[in-house]
């Protein structure tokens, strides 16, 4: 029943179809997409949403990889291929004019019954144009055009679709690495307060106020420590390759932008999405499914209307003469005219089949159509879901970090005082370093989910 409303729908004028498929739309998503009350907070500027992170290096990024990047200049290709497809199109309806000059000869032979024991030589010399043209009685011309010219707007679509990815990748693959270079200085500041607390052991055992076993452990925790650092290193080089990718750049050329001294955006509030069925529509995946049915709705309808009589008028004006001289005097003047109808009675099941091909190219483009809104919303609801959550989850991890900092300094000096014993203080070294990656990892966890929420919802272009 669903399919064939949309059918209906798809065979009234563009500006209903629009109107209508809005309401199609809403009636696919739940009812809170509906109200402006499901995530009900102050929504970030659309235009550039990236610069809401206030991160100078992540804009020049994004800045070159929009210029450079091999996936948007071939979605511009295919913008301009488009377009010259829809003009061709368009310019069926229109006829075509022909200049033809032209000289000849020949000689006629003395041997046939007209010209018996004479021979003649001919010459002639002309100058026409000729004209063709279909008129467009039924309208399969222009249905053929109106499905070029969706075709061409969907492609419109996947640029910016192209774009929208493009701008989430280099975001994505930009958090990711500040994430990890992050975690790398916990490693390494974690590092540093363990070798310093390894010598307060040592010196207590030179004393005799630890054991042997206090200075092994005390050295296996602080290596342990160190032995994260390479590991860390070759995914930070990773996330670098990939964002030379996307730049379409070399890595090296990208050496000073992507370097140690910039931390995480400081960004955990919650924002809204306004009213998420309206900003669904706004995907430019959506958007093109769209165009791609109306196009296969245009090509049905002229699919139907090749059953129908063709009309062809032809003609031609222009001069011709024996005698160059003569060619442009007014008795030289040729012209004709030529209507004509066209109108296939067999054609071994051509049309049939043509016109059940269209049918079914119609039937999956719809069901298309509703599996890219139903991933839209499963991606939107998803990310919403997940940045909720992590916004909840840095605000008790800060709290932990912030304990178990206390921990460590409070188990610390006891131990420096003789009243308690050394696991204490390397509990508390463990406990912290795993909690302050945890809140680092949060922390960018939480950045990635706002992104893909920009991005289910067709970000702010």
């Amino acid at each position: 029943m669903t399919r064939f409303y949309l059918l209906l729908l798809l065979l009234i004028p563009i500006g209903a179809v629009a109107q209508e498929g809005g309401d199609y739309l809403n009636k696919a998503v739940p009812q809170e997409w509906n109200d402006g009350e499901y995530f009900n907070q102050t929504m970030p500027p659309d235009d550039e949403w990236w610069r809401n992170f206030d991160d100078p290096v992540l804009d020049s990024l994004i800045a070159v990889a929009s210029k450079n990047n091999y996936s948007v200049l071939g979605a511009m290709e295919n913008i301009r291929k488009a377009r010259a497809a829809w003009r061709t199109a368009q310019g069926k309806m229109l006829p075509t004019l022909d200049l033809n000059l032209g000289w000849q000869r020949a000689k006629t032979s003395g041997n046939i019954a007209q010209t018996m024991y004479r021979e003649a030589w001919e010459g002639e010399f002309s100058t026409a144009v000729s004209m063709q043209w279909q008129a467009d009685v039924f309208g399969n011309i222009y249905m053929r055009s109106k499905a070029q010219k969706m075709l061409f707007m969907a492609t419109e679509e996947e640029y910016k679709a192209v774009m929208i990815t493009l701008t989430a990748n280099v975001a994505l693959t930009y958090i990711s690495l500040r994430q990890s270079l992050a975690e790398m200085q916990v490693i390494r500041e974690n590092a540093a307060s363990q070798r310093e607390i390894m010598k307060i052991v040592e010196s207590r055992y030179q004393t005799g106020l630890a054991s042997k076993l206090d200075v092994a452990q005390s050295r296996s925790v602080y290596y342990s420590t160190l032995a994260q650092i390479p590991a860390m290193q070759a995914n930070i080089e990773s996330y670098r390759n990939s964002m030379a990718v996307l730049l379409g750049t070399y890595p090296q050329e990208l050496e000073g932008w992507l370097n140690e001294g910039h931390n995480l955006p400081e960004y955990i509030e919650p924002v809204s999405i306004g009213v998420p069925a309206m900003l669904l529509r706004r995907r430019p995946d959506v958007r093109a499914a769209e165009k791609e049915v109306e196009a296969n709705a245009a090509l049905l309808g002229a699919a139907k209307r090749d059953w129908f009589p063709q009309l062809f008028l032809t003609g031609s004006i222009g001069f011709a003469s024996g005698e160059m001289k003569n060619l442009f005097r007014s008795r030289s003047l040729t012209w004709q005219i030529a209507p004509a109808i066209k109108w296939n009675i067999f054609s071994g099941g051509e049309r049939i089949n043509a016109t059940r091909e269209a049918k079914a190219a119609l039937d999956q483009s719809i069901a298309s159509f509703n599996g890219t809104v139903l991933t839209a919303m499963q991606e939107a609801e998803s990310a919403m879901s997940q940045y909720r959550s992590s916004v909840e989850q840095i605000v008790s991890l800060r709290e932990a970090v912030n304990q178990n900092e206390e921990t460590l300094t409070l188990s610390l000096e006891l131990y420096k005082q003789g009243l308690t014993e050394y696991q204490n203080v390397l509990d508390a070294q463990r406990t912290l370093l795993t909690y302050q990656d945890y809140l680092v990892q949060a922390q960018g966890g939480s950045l990635i989910y706002l992104i893909k929420l920009y991005e289910a919802l067709g970000g702010g272009w």
